[in-house]
């Protein structure tokens, strides 16, 4: 269990989709952990590539839910974007992708998952939020993997 509290927090796509998708099987869970980083005094962090990824995920039909409306997606951004902090993807994000592509093993969708952690990296985020916890197991050394479900 990570202690909560005075930590930058990077909130994974899928832990924004769940808490915001009331019929997402994770919804309650998701909410929670946003809700009690966000009290316990964390800087909770998004960036671009979560946005368009979520944008992605939500736009097409998924097992728990129908496309919300374009209305309804752009309200989201903008909370989000109110809400959180965004690391912006610059130079030094992609150098740093350069960086963990000749340190370490990983190729194709991966390279998202890779982009995360060089943006984390680059803004000095230390945790990472995700239901994806397998996915991120080969950053795990320089990132600490908080998962949504313990």
């Amino acid at each position: 269990m990570v202690k909560m509290g005075a930590d930058k927090i990077f909130l994974d796509t899928n832990v924004l989709v769940y808490a915001n998708i009331k019929s997402a099987p994770l919804h309650g869970v998701a909410l929670q952990a946003i809700i009690d980083h966000y009290n316990a005094g964390s800087e909770l962090w998004i960036s671009r590539q979560v946005i368009r990824e979520y944008l992605a995920t939500l736009t097409k039909p998924q097992q728990f839910s129908y496309p919300p409306s374009t209305t309804t997606l752009q309200s989201d951004i903008i909370y989000f974007q109110s809400r959180f902090s965004t690391a912006e993807e610059n130079q030094s994000v992609t150098d740093k992708l350069l960086d963990l592509l000749r340190s370490i093993k990983f190729g194709g969708k991966q390279v998202h998952d890779a982009n995360i952690v060089a943006t984390m990296l680059v803004h000095n985020i230390t945790h990472l939020l995700t239901h994806n916890t397998a996915d991120f197991a080969r950053f795990g050394t320089l990132i600490t993997i908080v998962p949504l479900i313990t």
